[in-house]
């Protein structure tokens, strides 16, 4: 029997086909536009089918090998603000959404997940989104469930709130419930990072990481028209300051054992964090390569779903389509 299959659209770097994998699906086809995530890809699984194309030009005649799926999955680049959907519907987040749900009519998964901004699911000026989705998905035989999840729920330490839409036919649709917490205890990034400040011989490492006793803040991503590297705007920037954080560029390495932590000489004595660290950040793997300079870098991280989330919604998927047994004993079968 074959293991369940997804294909997974604005892919990115691959943080929830990644967890979709750890969830016992294999993937068919990813798609982005971007080079760099396609070139992230391509070095971490070359075993995946991976196509650099903008999925408002995607035509499913052109790849057979999506039809026919368990999942399609789209971790979607967030929109705006709630004033765009109502002022700007050829906003291209909104286009890329509605694109998403043309191509279910095309590819007929069994499930789909759309990943966005967590106010998607509730904001009242999104309802006309929601209301195109509800018709466009309905009546092929889809039922809809939104809702919220928080990263930092599933051992990711970042405190990173996901709007999220899953929609399966009706023949599975009773049996999905939303994932729940997987964790008891928040991971801090003191936690989480210590050992890799550790790594050159940091002397402060330890006593820096027993202050850093909260999950990160959302990490964001940006696009091409906003400059390079961020740590975000200013409320989000001092929090990171709390914890001892420089926020006006990220490291370009590690500290090593000269560096002296000192929150009060100012900038200078506030450690840097690194684009891979900041891939820790949102759970990727370490040794999860990511392609392009240090803003495509960083990019890709602070964009991607973290693939603790994308694992924990894969498993729910997987459960409505074969059932609890069959997921836990790695049968992972629709067909």
């Amino acid at each position: 029997m074959s293991g369940l299959t997804f294909v997974d659209v604005c892919s990115g770097a691959g943080g929830l086909a990644l967890g979709l994998e750890r969830a016992g699906f294999t993937p068919r086809l990813l798609l982005d536009i971007e080079r760099h995530a396609c070139d992230t890809l391509k070095a971490n699984r070359p075993q995946w089918n991976v196509l650099e194309t903008d999925l408002l030009d995607f035509d499913p005649v052109d790849h057979p090998e999506v039809y026919d799926v368990d999942l399609l999955s789209a971790g979607l680049p967030r929109v705006r603000s709630s004033a765009t959907v109502t002022r700007h519907s050829s906003d291209m987040e909104v286009r890329l959404i509605q694109a998403a749900a043309y191509l279910v009519h095309a590819v007929q998964p069994r499930a789909l997940i759309i990943e966005n901004v967590h106010t998607l699911v509730d904001e009242d000026s999104f309802a006309p989104l929601r209301n195109f989705l509800h018709e466009e998905l309905e009546h092929l035989g889809y039922e809809l469930t939104w809702f919220v999840l928080n990263a930092v729920e599933f051992g990711v330490p970042q405190d990173r709130k996901q709007g999220v839409l899953v929609a399966v036919k009706r023949r599975w649709a009773e049996a999905f419930r939303p994932p729940r917490s997987t964790v008891h205890e928040h991971v801090s990034v003191g936690q989480a990072l210590a050992p890799s400040m550790r790594s050159l011989g940091w002397r402060d490492a330890d006593r820096w990481a027993a202050q850093a006793t909260s999950a990160a803040p959302t990490l964001v991503g940006g696009s091409k028209a906003h400059g390079g590297a961020d740590f975000g705007p200013s409320g989000t920037k001092a929090k990171w300051q709390r914890m001892g954080v420089y926020t006006k560029s990220f490291g370009n390495e590690l500290p090593g054992p000269d560096f002296i932590w000192d929150p009060a000489l100012g900038d200078d004595g506030l450690v840097k964090i690194t684009v891979g660290q900041a891939a820790l950040l949102q759970g990727f793997p370490e040794d999860w390569h990511f392609a392009g300079g240090k803003t495509a870098r960083y990019r890709q991280v602070g964009n991607a779903a973290p693939p603790a989330v994308g694992e924990a919604l894969g498993r729910a998927v997987a459960e409505a389509l074969v059932g609890r047994s069959h997921v836990n004993a790695g049968y992972t079968s629709a067909t």
